[in-house]
């Protein structure tokens, strides 16, 4: 489900920017801040290049190859 909120320019530019770089669009790069910032808070003592690694593990879907059925 989908809700507006309201966030300031500086926030939006800043996805904008960061967005671009990563081929994301700014919700999606919002999306992304707040998850870091989820698993962050909820595990103040991982890097971040860990937490990083975990969502984008998460993202990542089995291939044939690793598939066990």
């Amino acid at each position: 489900m989908a809700v507006n909120v309201k966030l300031s320019e500086s926030l939006v530019e800043q996805a904008k920017c960061h967005g671009r770089v990563q081929h994301r669009s700014v919700p999606k790069q919002i999306e992304y801040w707040s998850q870091i910032g989820k698993v962050a808070e909820e595990n103040p003592d991982l890097p971040f290049s860990t937490i990083r690694d975990i969502l984008i593990a998460q993202q990542e879907t089995a291939t044939e190859e690793y598939r066990f059925d």
